[in-house]
């Protein structure tokens, strides 16, 4: 692969792929074509082929591709088969939610631990792990190898809270507060911001009504 740039918009296909694939791997089919592909994602073959080239391609010409090979090259990829160790700060509704979601020690993402500034959540367990005060976090990352800090907590904390993530070798921060982060350029930052994604649902609606409802 070398030192090719892989564009932002194939890496965001990537996660489909292998989602799509996990679901043929649990159907007990062996090989599939890029067409045969191209309609479950609603993704052309021809884009299936060009996305796939930038890695190698993986397919053979009149076979197709082989899917658990895929499927396990596509996790080499996006380095899901390797552990990536996590701490969410924010035990509320949201970071409870996450701590929840069993599929992510699935994909190789190991919750390490909690933590909130509430002390009446101080001892609860989420799936086993218990919420720590929030001044228990440095020196629990002084003790642990942590890939990526998890941030369900008001703007306001942010940014202070990132920058002891960072001060403490953590290299990725999926940040759910409402406001962007600006950090170091070797600390990669996910923002998740629920509320634009659901206004795009909402154009999609407005913009569905007026068609149908010319």
């Amino acid at each position: 692969m070398g030192e090719r740039q892989i564009s932002q918009a194939v890496i965001r296909r990537l996660p489909r792929y292998y989602r799509y694939l996990g679901e043929l791997l649990e159907n007990g089919v062996e090989r599939i074509s890029s067409n045969e592909l191209s309609k479950r994602m609603k993704v052309t073959a021809s884009q299936i082929r060009q996305d796939l080239n930038n890695f190698g391609g993986f397919g053979q010409q009149g076979y197709g591709y082989n899917v658990k090979y895929l499927h396990s090259e596509i996790g080499k990829i996006l380095g899901i088969d390797k552990s990536n160790h996590m701490v969410i700060i924010g035990a509320g509704n949201l970071g409870h939610a996450l701590a929840n979601y069993s599929a992510f020690e699935k994909r190789g993402f190991v919750l390490d631990g909690m933590f909130d500034v509430n002390p009446e959540l101080v001892g609860m367990e989420v799936r086993g792990i218990p919420v720590q005060m929030i001044d228990e976090l440095e020196p629990f990352l002084e003790s642990h190898q942590i890939d990526i800090g998890v941030l369900t907590i008001p703007k306001s904390a942010v940014v202070e809270i990132a920058n002891i993530l960072v001060k403490h070798g953590v290299k990725a921060i999926w940040n759910f507060a409402h406001t962007d982060l600006n950090l170091p350029d070797d600390v990669i930052v996910e923002n998740v911001h629920l509320s634009e994604s659901l206004m795009r649902l909402s154009y999609n609606i407005a913009r569905y009504k007026e068609e149908h409802n010319k």
